[in-house]
């Protein structure tokens, strides 16, 4: 099956995104309140950064990714490090064809920006299954006790992260 990526740089794609991640906000299990959750949710749209859709072969939105440049310690002044905000999946699309295509997607629109990047972080609910998933390509730098559980940071090379995924065969539509 072939998935379409779209970045979402106009107010109606931007709409869809805020829009999908609302209607999947339950399934997100986000670690936060609301009005935090919210807040990492649309601070790709109100940061002026990107968010991406991913869609299947019907135009049906199954996915989003949203992340910003730069961090709030250093006042977003350093660009070159990305903060992924969100990532999610419907349930019945989730399967490891699709993350490595929106992973390929995004390491390729990134790497082709005029500002390089050579950082990429996260954050993710402390759950076995996601740390050993993000163990594979990024070590753990933090650990936060949240009124709404433990969440961990995890920190990766751009340029290790972008050639790793390279190695495997893509076909990526827009």
């Amino acid at each position: 099956m072939s998935y379409y990526f779209n970045i979402c740089s106009t107010a109606k794609y931007q709409e869809a995104y805020i829009t999908f991640l609302l209607e999947h906000f339950v399934q997100l299990n986000l670690p936060y309140s609301f009005p935090v959750s919210l807040s990492y949710l649309s601070s790709p749209l109100f940061m002026e950064k990107e968010s991406i859709l991913f869609r299947n072969p019907d135009d049906e939105i199954i996915g989003a990714i949203g992340y910003i440049h730069g961090t709030g310690d250093q006042n977003y002044e350093n660009e070159h490090i990305v903060q992924i905000q969100t990532v999610y999946i419907k349930e019945s699309y989730r399967n490891s064809r699709l993350f490595l295509q929106a992973s390929q997607f995004l390491a390729q629109y990134l790497a082709q920006l005029k500002q390089p990047v050579t950082e990429l972080r996260f954050w993710i609910p402390a759950q076995p299954n996601l740390q050993r998933l993000c163990a594979k390509s990024a070590r753990k730098v933090a650990v936060q006790d949240t009124d709404h559980g433990v969440i961990e940071e995890y920190v990766m090379d751009f340029t290790h992260w972008h050639d790793d995924l390279m190695k495997y065969p893509h076909e990526i539509y827009f």
